[in-house]
């Protein structure tokens, strides 16, 4: 096999494993569904969203079987992550977690501040936690692609925040984009809920009848009027400990490389036109684009530099604050969690489109910042595991 073959084979092999091809899948499908969308097929393409589908009560539009549907199975990987986390993980010890949970907060509270100077007393301030979210698989592949200039430990702490993150914004679609309660439904979900937490005391194993009842929570919650993802995270509330690892490794990929690119192809079928310009100087679009580029590095780099300061945190170890900031841009990178909320924040579909052009526009300057910073602040690369290890062996032993 010829040398350039053999040496591109490798990183090949390795891509579905790392968090690389996910962020790839995730650009390709935007830009695929944004051709599309601008296309002599894009009445067809757009009309395709919202075809309907299914009997009754679920009888719904494709889209809205991915926004609700497909994504409580996301929102349910996103939960057992937490869990795990939670409970043998980052955010296990309170000392260690805490200055990742303190980080998280300050990168939400101020992209949704500086968001709200732009569109407090208009009907844009139902969008304010837009800019609030970062996109873990989109961040964690910008780390991914820099390879040894970013230390094992920025990429731990920015999982670790990425997670706390993604707790927050399920809180915020619980408590501020639900609508109106239905009690029927909703006293449905707590007796559902309420077996799954029987069967996790009773210690049952098999997950058949966990997975089971988790479909009727996430039907009695669909109807109940708080947000159908909710469901998926109630869900891990439940299940068993000794199969978080099982149910993480069987969904990690479908999740990654079908359903949240098919999101993706759902949610960024935007139509652009040449009056695009002045939109994207609206307050809407100003308070997401700057939310997520300035809001999120500057609420994440106050907080870590007060805790340090006041030596009630320090930094990561082999992390300097060159590589902090970096950090903070890239987590600026909303994607997914940003468009989801914004589907949920707006009920005209212009304001919507706009929001999700603004989070796209805004998450890639994030990124190409996030990444520039990462580049030039380390030019050392640590040796491979497999290098030090042949090191060692060619080192004479001690006597």
């Amino acid at each position: 096999m010829p040398m350039p073959i053999r040496r591109a084979l490798p990183p090949i092999r390795k891509l579905p494993d790392s968090s690389k091809l996910a962020g790839l899948l995730l650009m390709l499908a935007t830009l695929v569904s944004l051709l599309l969308a601008n296309s002599l097929y894009g009445p067809r393409y757009l009309s395709l969203w919202e075809l309907h589908v299914g009997y009754g009560l679920l009888n719904k539009s494709v889209a809205h079987w991915i926004n609700d549907g497909l994504m409580a199975i996301f929102f349910f990987l996103v939960g057992l992550e937490i869990k795990r986390e939670v409970i043998d993980g980052e955010l296990a010890q309170p000392r260690q977690a805490l200055l990742p949970a303190l980080a998280a907060v300050g990168g939400a509270v101020v992209p949704a501040l500086l968001y709200l100077a732009f569109n407090h007393g208009t009907p844009g301030a139902a969008g304010w936690a837009i800019p609030t979210a970062t996109d873990i698989a989109f961040s964690l592949g910008i780390l991914a692609l820099l390879g040894k200039r970013v230390p094992a430990s920025l990429c731990i702490f920015l999982t670790a925040l990425a997670v706390i993150d993604d707790l927050l914004a399920v809180l915020i679609i619980a408590f501020f984009y639900s609508d109106r309660l239905h009690w029927a439904y909703l006293g449905g979900a707590a007796v559902v809920f309420g077996v799954l937490v029987l069967l996790n005391r009773l210690r049952v194993k098999t997950l058949v009848p966990y997975l089971v009842l988790g479909a009727g929570l996430w039907f009695c919650v669909l109807e109940s009027g708080i947000h159908a993802t909710v469901a998926g995270v109630l869900l891990t509330l439940t299940i068993p400990l000794s199969r978080i690892e099982v149910l993480e490794h069987a969904l990690q990929r479908p999740v990654n490389y079908v359903l949240l690119p098919l999101f993706a192809l759902c949610n960024t079928a935007i139509v652009l036109s040449g009056g695009w310009g002045p939109v994207l100087g609206s307050p809407v679009a100003l308070g997401i684009g700057l939310g997520l580029v300035l809001g999120k590095p500057l609420g994440i780099l106050g907080v870590v530099a007060l805790l340090v300061r006041l030596g009630v945190a320090q930094l990561p170890s082999l992390v300097n604050w060159r590589q902090m900031v970096g950090l903070g841009f890239t987590a600026g990178i909303g994607f997914t969690m940003a468009i989801y909320i914004a589907t949920l924040a707006f009920p005209n579909s212009q304001v919507v489109d706009v929001a999700k052009l603004a989070v796209l526009l805004g998450s890639v300057l994030a990124a190409v910042v996030g990444a520039a910073v990462l580049w030039f602040t380390n030019d050392v690369e640590e040796p491979d595991e497999d290098d030090t290890e042949a090191t060692l062996e060619a080192e004479p032993a001690e006597a």
